[in-house]
């Protein structure tokens, strides 16, 4: 189950992050330019989004065959912790939004996880910023908290075990696929977050 070495330079999860690179910068444009960590109303709008897309992940994060591959997923799912920050901050959950993921190939769902734990890292960074809306790990932003063990580790743990799949070249192919659909879709539901508080202006 382990990558030859001849690919170490190379690894699954280094490719991942070359890929959505692109709509990894355009994501991070538009998170900026909804100025998240100007108000506590901006910063729910934030959240809407990012509970809808953890929503719609949550059954990859309980899916026994994904289970068997990281024991540890169901922990890693964040929804409950989006579910309660909407709560604290006085906003109603939103109702799903049309075009979420379906049942993916194992392939996608890899891809899909990647993004997911990956923004973990991100939020080391949001999170400190959050505390000049008086939010912190227990109140508003627990989505954005240090998962057990720490995020570095975390992160470490989910890469060594996606590197040393043994995957197909079409297995492989999907994963990079649902990688950047991962991407995609939660710029779509960032949009429609701040469009449905626009609409509410």
């Amino acid at each position: 189950m382990t990558a030859p070495s001849t690919e170490r330079a190379n690894l699954r999860s280094q490719r991942l992050n070359q890929v959505t690179h692109a709509p990894h910068t355009e994501l991070d444009a538009l998170v900026k330019s909804h100025k998240p960590f100007d108000s506590r109303e901006s910063f729910a709008r934030f959240v809407v989004a990012q509970y809808l897309f953890q929503s719609e992940l949550q059954a990859l994060y309980t899916d026994p065959q994904l289970i068997a591959i990281v024991p540890d997923l169901a922990e890693r799912c964040r929804a409950e912790q989006a579910r309660l920050d909407l709560a604290d901050l006085d906003t109603e959950v939103p109702a799903p939004f049309a075009g979420a993921l379906g049942k993916p190939s194992l392939g996608e769902a890899l891809g899909w996880i990647f993004v997911s734990e990956g923004s973990k890292l991100g939020a080391a960074f949001l999170i400190k910023r959050a505390v000049a809306l008086e939010l912190s790990e227990t109140f508003g932003a627990r989505h954005l908290g240090e998962p057990a063990g720490g995020r570095a580790e975390g992160w470490k743990q989910f890469t060594r075990i996606l590197d040393s799949l043994d995957l197909s070249p079409e297995e492989d192919a999907a994963a990079e696929r649902g990688a950047v659909a991962a991407f995609e879709r939660f710029t779509e539901l960032l949009k429609h977050a701040y469009a449905a508080d626009a609409a509410l202006a």
